[in-house]
């Protein structure tokens, strides 16, 4: 799931994909049996839900998608090798089988990985699936023209760096084996423990070559999963979906299908989307949303509403807000201007322009406050909860900076709550105590994210931040800390520019662990350390607070997504 800008696509996103998206444990609804809404709580099938969204679900082709641990919607139709657990809170937070038999077996040194299908799998035309499509759906997604999914197998799959695609490349991917029909071997160029967790992509998605339509396949790609795809309007803007009626939940743990029909609808205005939820009429009565949440002031009207806050799912997605510095600007590479920074922040402001505490969590670690993530709980510059003016004054002066300093904060002029003016005038506020003068630089959001892409233009002191892929340290570490990362010319998220041997090293070790838990011990750890350099200053990690119709039953929020998962919803 990363920059907003991405992470429409990526988390949860999530996709998070998500993103999705989205520390602490993440819990059901607000003074609500976390299973139910309403008398009766027992979830039972049949209706039709309906999904009231902003943004369209557009290149509905698994090759396309990026998500984060399979996406919402994408995953009531696209099963992969792997996906997210679908419980609440922190188990949620675990990778399970899905159209294999487990999570997958790594060789010694976690280079090479393989997988068995579960038996008696199905599409939705009742065939069979085979190792062979999952081959060939990964295989596609390398294809220029079905751009956009997660970026990791390029990297990680021995001999796939510059593999166009089997439109063009007919040999297809000799790193990844099909000794038979329910066998797959993935061979990759180094260690690579959270294979499980790349697994859980739409990329690892069945897809039958004889029914390849190309570009086109995102009009009618063919189910793997619970639903079928019967409307695709205006690229994802209506999609109705329907029974598979040769998926069986035999073969499937996770995904509860309770409804006959979901119909999501797109392309509507937020406030919009929050009152319809609110009043709960007709077919709304029956609705959730997988992209908007409440804000500020809705969530106040929400709160003074007994009935509607029996009605809010709360959950938190790895997501970190924060401050960037980018260390060969001057003065910003000084690292006591750096603490001096981090000293002076005022979290309970930033907080409060980020919506209040229900929707935000103030932030002393890069890494959310989440179990999975390895999150180890440290402040190496406390600043209490309103900034400690005195002793950044302190560190400034040692900088030679006895007088105070003016610097320049690049920030979006989106209305996000995240790098908008609201937090850049927080942090502006905070600084003024310490005898910092902050001018504020707003841009539009192409042109925020272009310009702190950029090695060439990143600015020196700016907003930012950054979303999990999964619910690891791994992709939340690496593409922030790795110096191997950097990238010259084109998007770089290695913002500090570190390049460190010892982090290198440090997350070369992890990724060699097959130990998940043992892993984020390390993940947690590496933090500290990184922290210690003072190349940023988190902020807060958000709170996501939804509504959801009268009628909708066994609400689950996982905290891989922090948002309801439409898997498990059932509306009568």
């Amino acid at each position: 799931m990363r920059q907003p800008s991405l992470t429409a696509r990526r988390v949860a996103a999530v996709s998070v994909s998500l993103v999705l998206a989205a520390g602490a444990a993440a819990c059901g609804p607000a003074d609500n049996d976390a299973k139910s809404s309403g008398g009766d709580s027992t979830p039972h099938k049949g209706g039709t839900l309906t999904v009231l969204n902003a943004n369209p679900q557009q290149d509905f082709d698994p090759a396309r998608l990026y998500t984060s641990g399979g996406g919402n919607v994408p995953s009531l139709v696209f099963r992969t090798l792997t996906t997210r657990n679908r419980e609440d809170g922190a188990a949620g937070a675990k990778v399970v089988p899905d159209l294999a038999t487990d999570t997958g077996r790594p060789s010694k040194d976690a280079t090479v990985w393989t997988y068995t299908l579960k038996k008696g799998l199905k599409y939705e035309d009742g065939t069979a699936i085979t190792s062979a499509d999952i081959k060939y759906g990964i295989e596609r997604s390398f294809a220029p023209e079905l751009s956009g999914g997660a970026p990791y197998l390029r990297d990680w799959l021995v001999g796939a760096a510059d593999y166009q695609g089997p439109y063009k490349d007919k040999k297809g991917l000799a790193a990844i084996g099909t000794p038979d029909e329910r066998t797959l071997v993935f061979h990759l160029n180094k260690p690579e423990g959270e294979f499980p967790y790349l697994a859980t992509q739409t990329q690892f998605t069945p897809v039958p070559k004889a029914k390849d339509t190309g570009t086109k396949y995102e009009e009618h790609p063919v189910s793997s999963g619970p639903y079928k795809v019967v409307t695709n309007q205006n690229d994802g803007e209506h999609l109705v979906l329907e029974r598979n009626t040769y998926w069986s939940a035999s073969t499937d743990a996770e995904r509860k299908a309770y409804p006959d029909r979901i119909d999501v609808k797109s392309g509507l205005d937020s406030s919009v989307i929050n009152q319809r939820l609110s009043a709960s009429q007709g077919a709304d009565a029956a609705a959730v949303t997988t992209d908007t949440n409440l804000g500020p002031a809705e969530l106040a009207k929400v709160t003074g509403d007994k009935e509607l806050a029996s009605r809010v799912g709360t959950g938190h997605f790895g997501y970190t807000n924060y401050i960037a510095f980018n260390p060969r600007v001057k003065p910003f590479d000084d690292v006591k201007v750096r603490q001096a920074i981090s000293y002076a922040i005022d979290r309970s402001s930033v907080v409060n322009a980020a919506g209040g505490s229900a929707l935000a969590e103030s932030a002393t670690t890069f890494l959310p406050n989440q179990k999975s993530f390895g999150y180890e709980p440290y402040d190496l510059f406390p600043a209490g909860a309103t900034g400690n003016a005195a002793k950044a004054k302190e560190l400034l002066k040692e900088a030679g900076h006895p007088n105070g300093l003016t610097v320049t904060l690049t920030h979006s002029n989106a209305k996000d709550f995240e790098t908008s003016p609201e937090i850049a005038t927080a942090v502006q506020d905070a600084l003024k105590k310490a005898g910092i003068t902050v001018k504020l630089q707003g841009l539009e959001e192409n042109d925020y994210s272009d310009t702190v892409h950029s090695v060439k233009t990143e600015p020196g002191f700016f907003l930012a931040h950054w979303g999990a892929d999964w619910p690891s340290g791994g992709p939340f570490l690496a593409p922030i800390f790795d110096g191997r990362q950097i990238v010259k010319d084109g998007a770089n998220f290695n913002t500090g520019l570190l390049d460190d041997k010892s982090v290198n090293d440090e997350i070369d070790a992890i990724n060699k662990l097959t130990d998940l838990d043992a892993a984020a011990k390390r993940w947690g750890a590496l933090d500290k350390k990184i922290g210690e350099q003072a190349l940023t200053v988190p902020l807060f990690h958000p709170v996501y607070k939804r509504l959801y119709g009268k009628d909708i039953k066994n609400v689950v929020i996982s905290d891989w997504t922090g948002v309801l998962d439409i898997s498990q919803v059932a509306v009568k």
